[in-house]
């Protein structure tokens, strides 16, 4: 026995794992200061109070192809968890066989080949009947099976992260393009009214020309903006239609399967980030979580290729009856029993375990470094995210001075034209100022929003996985 195990194959090429990130890398810059805050909620699209959202969302989580094919996915992957299990257990068939034979006289069953009924030779030409049960167990011993099993269930709970992430991927593209709709609806809103303004100065510096009071470049020159800004309105209701396209790709809706979206005021959320990241943010994101079960899994793959090594058992057992003349098929001397266990030893394979174990540490190694360069992008994520927002809340803060700034001129031209101190053009000059700066702040406004929902996204958008996060490589 024992000059027969040193015969066996031996694991000469497994190289050394990849190391998984540390936990210090897992942080954020200590220069962005949002207001420190929870994570987000499970459904964090709900904090908007927008009945409509929640409806478009609703419908893009349950009925979207791209959720389907996810889930697809998932009980795919449970079939194969079956698949292996079944294997691991104990194999009962029924078996019937029919065999008519010629009995060569050079052959084991030779004195059978002549016809001499006194010895029970009735040859050349036998019907053989076999009827019984076969049975089969592989016995485990070193955890191949168990290892293989193991790594199903990894890819399987991976595949279930996998449908959490394009949940998120749906929720967070469908409020991004609900919301990129509402932001069109003010500007145009805005373009109306900076239109009419842009009108009103073209006839009224039409009037003045023909009055030989100004040149006609003037009328030119406000002719040019109002064109300007009938682009602009162009444009903005072109977006709109976009928009509603891509919604409908989402929601996977039909030409005319898509409602009305009604004009909504856009939300004011403060947006927060929490206390500490660290491997939290991990079982947050469902796309770090579903890299780490494929992680796992791959570690079970190696543990499986390093058992397939080592001597492998097995018990095979058939009960049932057998007799070369058919006719004595079922009698009690026909009754056959075999009980084979067998031991199997890879000695020499060519190197076919070695490579297939090289083979499945490779792919560990290559998704361990996926899983690394994954956090670390996470944290990117995050950070950027967090650091934009900054930005845009402090240029919100400039932009809103400003338009108190025009808005005081605005009025008091205003003020000036009621009591005939100054034309009405010099008013409406005035009023497209104030337009023209709340344009400006519309658009901090959408991308302040835009990256809201990018933050709650970044931080998991709510999930949770309460498996353990770190990860042991062996």
């Amino acid at each position: 026995m024992a000059c027969t195990l040193s015969a066996c194959a031996l694991i000469r090429h497994d190289t050394k794992p990849y190391a998984v990130i540390a936990p210090e890398q897992i942080r954020i810059s200590g220069d962005i200061h949002l207001e420190p805050g929870d994570w987000p909620a499970r459904q964090w699209w709900s904090a908007y109070g927008d009945p409509q959202l929640n409806s478009l969302i609703a419908r893009a989580l349950t009925s979207s192809p791209t959720i389907l094919i996810a889930h697809t996915r998932v009980a795919q992957a449970k079939s194969d968890i079956d698949l292996v299990r079944a294997g691991t257990n104990l194999q009962v068939t029924a078996l019937a066989a029919l065999d008519r034979q010629r009995v060569s006289s050079n052959g084991f069953l030779g004195a059978y080949s002549t016809n001499e009924p006194a010895i029970g030779a009735t040859g050349p030409w036998y019907t053989e009947g076999i009827v019984g049960l076969g049975a089969s167990l592989d016995i485990d011993i070193w955890g191949e099976q168990r290892a293989q099993v193991e790594a199903a269930i990894g890819v399987h709970n991976a595949r279930l992260a996998e449908v959490a992430g394009i949940e998120l991927e749906m929720s967070t593209d469908v409020a991004q393009i609900y919301y990129g709709i509402q932001t069109t609806y003010q500007l145009i809103d805005l373009l109306s009214q900076l239109r009419d303004v842009a009108a009103f100065d073209v006839d009224a510096h039409a009037t003045r020309a023909a009055r030989g009071l100004e040149p006609v470049t003037q009328t030119e020159l406000a002719r040019a903006q109002l064109l300007a800004t009938q682009r602009q309105l162009m444009a903005a209701r072109a977006s709109v239609t976009q928009f509603r396209e891509s919604l409908r790709a989402l929601l996977g809706a039909g030409p005319d399967d898509l409602s009305d979206i009604r004009p909504v005021a856009l939300p004011l959320q403060q947006s927060a980030l929490p206390p500490t990241l660290s491997y939290e943010l991990l079982a947050r994101r469902p796309d770090l979580q579903a890299l780490r079960w494929y992680v796992q899994s791959s570690f079970d793959r190696i543990d499986a290729a390093k058992a397939a090594f080592y001597p492998s058992f097995d018990v095979k057992a058939f009960f049932g009856l057998n007799a070369l003349h058919l006719a004595d098929l079922f009698t009690h001397a026909s009754q056959q029993i075999n009980l084979i266990p067998g031991l199997y030893l890879p000695i020499f394979d060519g190197g076919r375990l070695n490579a297939n174990l090289s083979g499945a540490r490779t792919a560990s190694n290559t998704l361990i470094a996926q899983y690394n360069e994954a956090v670390l992008n996470a944290v990117r994520d995050v950070a950027a995210t967090g650091s934009r927002l900054q930005d845009l809340d402090q240029e919100a803060v400039l932009q809103a001075e400003k338009i108190d700034a025009v808005s005081f001129a605005e009025a008091s031209a205003q003020a000036q034209y009621e009591r005939g101190v100054a034309s009405r053009l010099t008013a409406m000059d005035a009023r497209q100022a104030v337009l023209l700066e709340r344009i400006s702040m519309l658009e901090l406004d959408g991308q302040r929003l835009s990256q809201a929902i990018a933050l709650s996204k970044a931080l998991g958008g709510g999930y949770r996985d309460e498996a353990p996060v770190e990860l042991r490589v062996r």
